[in-house]
């Protein structure tokens, strides 16, 4: 009777061990399956979300600037007219220039379409050779110019300047300047001013007037 008693004992202890850590187990189990369910309702929620993320803007095209060689030897082998920005590092108008007018993308788009773009520095030292041809430095006083921007502007030496060259460049060994523009321009005067040269319009001895309040209108309208 008392060995009786003692496994029974035993017997009810382990069994009820065993149903406890069977209850136990059933928790667990009951636990990870709640947690399973809400990580799959959350990836699924969340797969069918819409994003809010802002995409990332596309780079704003840019003038092709070259060098005054470079624009020469394309127009070498393409030519085209040039538009030819004289600068100088202490002009305030023309950095305001290249922040506002040059980053328009309407004078970005027909510049690049029609143009060799061409940064100058009007007091540049270094020599500039073209062709046969090499214009130096001329030091005067405590400022110098250099002599391709004098011979562009005429010796009218203001800034910011924007010299518009025909795509023949030299005829005779004469530059084909068409016009200087001096002076800061918005984007949208200055687009009529590209277009006016740039599809010949100067050519067709069209009044400035005219071209821009009838014709650049309705070429123009967008």
């Amino acid at each position: 009777m008392l060995w009786t008693s003692v496994f029974s004992v035993i017997n009810l202890t382990i069994t009820g061990d065993f149903i406890q850590i069977r209850f136990q187990i059933k928790q667990h189990m009951r636990s990870i399956l709640t947690f399973c369910f809400l990580l799959g309702f959350s990836l699924v929620f969340l797969a069918f979300t819409p994003s809010t993320e802002t995409p990332p803007s596309p780079t704003a095209a840019k003038i092709e600037w070259l060098t005054i060689e470079e624009a020469y030897a394309r127009n070498q082998k393409e030519p085209r007219k040039f538009m030819i920005d004289v600068y100088t590092d202490w002009c305030g108008w023309c950095k305001v220039m290249d922040r506002q007018t040059f980053t328009n993308p309407k004078v970005v788009e027909y510049v690049n379409q029609k143009y060799y773009a061409v940064k100058l520095d009007a007091e540049g030292k270094n020599p500039i050779t073209i062709g046969n041809h090499t214009f130096k430095y001329v030091s005067q006083g405590n400022r110098g110019y250099q002599e391709f921007a004098a011979l562009l502007m005429n010796g009218q030496m203001s800034f910011p300047t924007v010299v518009f060259v025909d795509e023949k460049f030299l005829d005779k060994n004469e530059l084909q300047v068409i016009q200087a523009v001096p002076g800061f321009h918005k984007a949208p005067d200055f687009h009529q001013i590209i277009t006016f040269f740039g599809d010949n319009y100067h050519q067709k001895q069209t009044p400035w007037e005219k071209y821009k309040n009838e014709i650049y209108p309705k070429a123009f309208a967008r």
